[in-house]
């Protein structure tokens, strides 16, 4: 992965990075965007334009070198599942993992993967359930406003961007952290996904999508550098 104008803060944290992982440890070679696939009966594709529409914000906005504008499709127990130092999810529906899946997402988050589960209106119960089995010791906690995800390319003092209103409940970025380091973040009540869309499918107003967008654009130069 190579970056352009980056500060030194970045260019120091990328050469570690790129020091070389260790076996079964999470590729940092260049960034594709990589979606979910899980079993239980969600949507786990729903908002198909979204991350392509992220990637190509990241190619744009950014120094990520982005190695394909389309996501990649991954199931928790595919080999390929390293090849990818983030990956998404999100879904209206039932979330539910196999005992090899639990320990597998185990196994990837600790060596190095971040996984951003979007929930979408919908799969709330079910993924809270299936993410304490992972890290049974461990409780999802909203991250305060001066989080640095919140800072980390974009200033986002407001924190999380409300899109879609459903219960009426505040936005809520929640955070799991393993040996001190983020590992999973869950947008809850905001439906990041619904507003990175392509711009006619919600009718969202153009100042929420780009709240929504530099977000996601916070969360994948976070998730890179950490």
């Amino acid at each position: 992965m190579r970056w352009r104008h980056a500060p030194p803060i970045l260019l120091a944290l990328l050469a570690l990075a790129g020091a070389g992982p260790a076996a079964g440890a999470v590729s940092t070679d260049g960034f594709q965007i990589a979606r979910l696939k899980y079993g239980g009966g969600g949507d786990w594709y729903s908002n198909p334009s979204s991350l392509p529409n992220l990637a190509e914000a990241l190619g744009k906005r950014t120094a990520v070198e982005v190695v394909s504008p389309e996501e990649a499709r991954v199931e928790l127990l595919d080999e390929a599942l390293y090849s990818y130092p983030l990956v998404y999810m999100n879904g209206h529906g039932e979330v539910r993992f196999s005992q090899a899946e639990v320990d597998r997402l185990r196994e990837y988050l600790e060596r190095g993967g971040f996984l951003w589960a979007d929930d979408n209106y919908g799969m709330d119960r079910s993924f809270r359930r299936e993410i304490q089995k992972v890290f049974p010791g461990s409780r999802l906690v909203e991250l305060p406003f001066r989080h640095e995800i919140f800072h980390t390319f974009y200033d986002l003092p407001q924190g999380l961007p409300k899109v879609h209103e459903h219960d009426g409940k505040p936005a809520q970025a929640l955070a799991i952290f393993h040996g001190g380091r983020l590992v999973v973040l869950y947008t809850y009540q905001s439906d990041i996904g619904d507003g990175i869309e392509d711009a006619d499918v919600h009718n969202d107003p153009p100042a929420i999508r780009e709240q929504a967008m530099k977000f996601a654009v916070n969360v994948v130069v976070y998730a890179m550098t950490h």
